[in-house]
């Protein structure tokens, strides 16, 4: 790998120097079984700010705080409602991201001045052996640039953000593939702000009933809800919802298109094709979606045609990630 002037070190070396470069303020990008996650102490502003320069992210967008251990949360932000708490216990380790109140020890620019705060327990061992060893909690969104395809291999990191990033401990590929799911359970009835990596149908079987909010163009609530995000740099069109099958053609004279399909290849003349599972497996599709665009935007293609999957568990999180990359496609010609 090229890694430019930013060192890569092994996530399941020794993470004393990784640990010791977030507790002074520095960067670090590391694994999560979601996405990569680019790591900063979340009680120093001044670090919280590298991250929004790294990724030049608005400083409307909130971070995600990470912690080592379920147990970790009550000590940071004090009593959580009862909803909070049984989701925690249920899904942490995990895909899970929850909304409680701010606490004084965390500065205004980890939430974007808002009230409250996303936080979680990633379920990588290396991510919370480090977040451990760092004994801070760690404020770390998707180690890219703002809007752009999210990294799920260290590479990615790597090409990215380059020399913006202090480290990169490389773990390998994650392995869900996709963000995770963000609730806000402090009410009387929960409510999705982002769907994810754990899908709804898990959550309702703990809380019942679960309202999913549509994303925002304005102040977003929780992070990656902007109704434009998780694009590629090359223009991505989001076919209409059908049975997951191809359902365009290549286009005539000579254009080099890229084609995202769910199960099926397509027909011949598309200059590069991914497909998500040859099985119809959700899990896989997921697990695969960006790591499939990252290759089709390296492609040098025109314009990458995707097919959506089916709507229904992690299928709705795919979805929605190919909604928002499509968000700004406008037709050629």
């Amino acid at each position: 790998m090229n890694t430019g002037s930013v060192r890569v070190l092994p996530a399941d070396g020794d993470l004393a120097e990784a640990a010791s470069v977030l507790r002074t303020g520095g960067l670090v990008a590391f694994r999560t079984e979601t996405v990569y996650g680019l790591g900063a102490n979340a009680l120093d502003a001044r670090a919280a700010a590298r991250i929004f320069e790294a990724k030049a992210r608005p400083s409307f967008d909130p971070l995600i705080t990470h912690l080592a251990d379920a147990a970790d949360l009550e000590p940071l932000v004090g009593p959580v409602p009862p909803a909070v708490a049984a989701l925690a216990s249920r899904f942490w380790p995990g895909p899970l991201t929850l909304i409680v109140d701010r606490p004084a020890g965390i500065p205004p620019i980890v939430t974007s001045g808002l009230a409250s705060m996303a936080v979680r327990v990633p379920d990588d061992e290396h991510a919370r052996r480090l977040i451990a060893a760092a004994g801070v909690p760690v404020a770390a969104p998707s180690a890219n640039r703002f809007g752009q395809l999210s990294p799920t291999r260290a590479e990615h990191v790597v090409r990215g953000l380059g020399a913006a990033v202090d480290l990169v401990l490389d773990g390998g590929p994650t392995r869900c593939g996709i963000e995770s799911t963000i609730v806000d359970a402090r009410g009387e009835h929960p409510v999705v702000l982002r769907l994810g990596a754990l899908p709804v149908e898990e959550l309702a079987k703990v809380t019942g009933p679960v309202t999913v909010r549509p994303g925002s163009s304005g102040q977003p609530v929780a992070p990656g809800t902007l109704a434009a995000h998780y694009a590629p740099r090359t223009p991505l069109r989001l076919l209409p919802t059908g049975d997951g099958r191809s359902a365009a053609e290549p286009a005539p004279g000579g254009v080099r298109r890229g084609y995202l399909a769910f199960r099926d290849r397509p027909a011949p003349g598309w200059a590069a094709v991914e497909v998500l599972s040859a099985t119809g497996d959700l899990t896989e599709a997921a697990a695969r979606l960006f790591d499939a665009l990252h290759r089709l935007d390296a492609a040098v293609v025109a314009e990458i045609v995707a097919e959506p999957v089916p709507e229904t568990g992690l299928g709705r999180a795919v979805n929605d990630r190919l909604r928002r990359a499509a968000a700004t496609w406008q037709p050629t010609g």
